[in-house]
């Protein structure tokens, strides 16, 4: 690392230790946040990566750039029984950080002041590392990569994001105006924040950065002034340079985070009636070249929130390319954010009411519209709030629900039992709202 970078890493870390990230208050609790929940369980993406569901007590996890302990914490609730390990630039953080985890009872969460490339140096390895709004910061997303990839066991996961340079380009308008005006020459404090606050609400309305980036209402905090204004080392990547980086660390993509809302098919006015030539050459598009194309055509994420692992073996069988005999041995399992007794018990609520029950109403994340089950299919899923079950098991319990066919009054047959409860399966996977396991 040269003078240079090594200069801007200091001026990062002066900025959270005089305003250390994110501001949450030392009791407020993520327990009931299952959105969050289920993105940092390591269940949904080791699920996503590998088909098979994993068991969080005894697994090392790496919050990577810390911050102030809440991403921490949010781990520690959605993995029970695993080890919480912190690092930051930042001291001041990682005593917030040390503080909040053991005020909620986590007392063998442990946290260290660390660049992400000293890792190696704590001799622990990981089954999951989060890195969350870090890596974009670091002088070379590539080396980040590396070094938390040195650490990662090989079956783990890591999960990490970088900013949009298409979604945020006039933010980095912004950075370049008040870096030019010296407000960014040191670590920006109270008089730089009311500069920039001054400039701002002094600018005309229709001047077209006011325009795109002045929200008044957000601005006005002085930790978004600070975020997105007079953010140091903050730079902007597309999913060709996430990509590239991937290739140079030897990681292999393995999903978006919020993978439902990247579908390039979803911004057509009929995504069953496509152009000709898209129809055509869609099916051989890569997924590099898939999300690529989404961000051309809609840059509106500030985020490109991924998940990547070392290399996989051999790729996966989809369910929808399951023989028979897949489907016959298989075991069923609810993601772990939903088999919660609250989710249960509006559950048998919507089944004694004859009502719908809508599972995406606790997880929104992979879903863009509600996901409704009628009270009676409902019903077919309720063991697995007790634990796993087979495919079969839960087709005899279809089969007692529903005995007789509603329209003939003719016995339902175990084939249609079967079939049955094998296409609500696939439409609740796909969602990543129960998990399918093959037999070995």
């Amino acid at each position: 690392m040269d003078k240079q970078e090594s200069d801007l890493i200091e001026k990062i870390r002066q900025q959270f230790d005089n305003a250390p990230y994110p501001k949450f208050a030392l009791d407020y609790s993520p327990k009931t946040d299952y959105q969050s929940l289920y993105i940092h369980n390591l269940v949904t993406a080791y699920y996503l990566r590998n088909q098979k569901v994993i068991e969080t007590e005894g697994k090392v996890i790496l919050d990577a750039g810390c911050g102030t302990g809440y991403k921490s914490l949010i781990l520690a609730e959605a993995n029970p029984g695993a080890k919480i390990v912190g690092i930051d630039l930042s001291e001041e953080s990682v005593n917030l950080a040390q503080k909040r985890l053991r005020h909620h009872g986590f007392e063998k969460a442990e946290f260290h002041v660390l660049a992400i490339e000293d890792l190696p140096s704590l001799n622990l390895t990981f089954d999951y590392i989060n890195n969350d709004e870090v890596l974009y910061i670091l002088p070379d997303i590539a080396v980040g990569l590396q070094a938390m990839k040195s650490v990662l066991k090989s079956e783990g996961i890591i999960r990490t994001n970088l900013h949009s340079s298409l979604q945020r380009t006039n933010f980095y308008r912004a950075q370049a105006l008040f870096r030019m005006m010296g407000l960014m020459d040191e670590n920006p404090q109270e008089m730089e924040i009311q500069l920039t606050r001054d400039i701002m609400n002094a600018l005309k309305d229709d001047v077209r950065l006011k325009v795109t980036t002045w929200d008044g209402n957000l601005a006005e905090k002085e930790q978004s002034i600070l975020m997105n204004y007079l953010f140091q080392g903050d730079k902007g990547y597309t999913i060709s340079e996430m990509f590239a980086a991937l290739r140079v660390a030897d990681l292999q993509f393995v999903s978006m985070v919020n993978w439902r809302h990247w579908e390039l098919t979803d911004l057509f006015k009929d995504p069953d009636n496509l152009p000709a030539f898209l129809e055509m050459s869609l099916p051989e598009v890569s997924i590099e070249e898939r999300l690529h194309m989404f961000e051309l055509l809609q840059p509106v994420h500030r985020l490109i929130d991924f998940w990547c692992a070392h290399p996989a073996r051999e790729p996966l069988l989809p369910v929808s390319e399951w023989t028979l005999a897949d489907w016959q041995t298989a075991r069923v399992y609810l993601h772990p954010q939903l088999r919660t007794a609250q989710v249960q018990e509006d559950l048998i609520n919507c089944i004694n009411g004859y009502r719908p029950f809508e599972i995406s109403s606790y997880v929104r994340l992979p879903t863009k519209v509600p996901i409704l089950i009628e009270s009676i299919k409902a019903a077919c899923l309720l063991p697995l709030w007790e634990g796993g079950c087979s495919v079969t098991d839960l087709a005899e319990r279809w089969l007692k629900l529903r005995p007789i066919h509603p329209v003939t009054l003719e016995p339902a047959s175990h084939e249609t039992a079967f079939e049955e409860v094998k296409e609500l399966l696939k439409m609740l996977e796909a969602f990543i709202y129960v998990l399918l396991e093959r037999s070995a």
